[in-house]
């Protein structure tokens, strides 16, 4: 499947890399990956878990900014003690969570999601 594919690209290729999932506004997981290393892929086992609850998160996001008339979120960055979280949205109902290492390099992260995002709107 294209997404696989495109989600391997962004893991791979952002520097430190565990995990991605294009993931649907109701939690379920349309498609994920973990880290071809397997030192890196057991600290995120499975990201559909974490991408449901860090949506849920912005969902909460997503009432405040309507709140005031913000529009809706685009990116949101949870950076923790063990890994950072990018939650980027593809359309309303759907969105890619990218899990790096917190040593990971954020901005090729950032970049890498908007430059498959147009590929991604395209399978959906």
């Amino acid at each position: 499947m294209i997404f696989t594919d495109l989600l391997r690209s962004m893991v791979d290729g952002c520097g430190g890399g565990i995990a991605a999932a294009l993931m649907g506004r109701d939690g379920i997981s349309i498609d994920q990956v973990s880290s071809s290393d397997a030192s890196l892929a057991g600290l995120m086992s499975d990201v559909g878990v974490a991408g449901v609850e860090f949506g849920r998160i912005v969902d909460e996001v997503r009432k405040a900014s309507d709140s005031l008339a913000g529009g809706q979120p685009r990116e949101c960055i949870f950076v923790l003690q063990r890994f950072t979280v990018v939650v980027h949205g593809v359309d309303d109902e759907t969105f890619v969570a990218l899990v790096l290492e917190p040593d990971g390099n954020l901005g090729k992260a950032r970049y890498l999601i908007r430059r498959h995002l147009m590929a991604i709107r395209a399978e959906l």
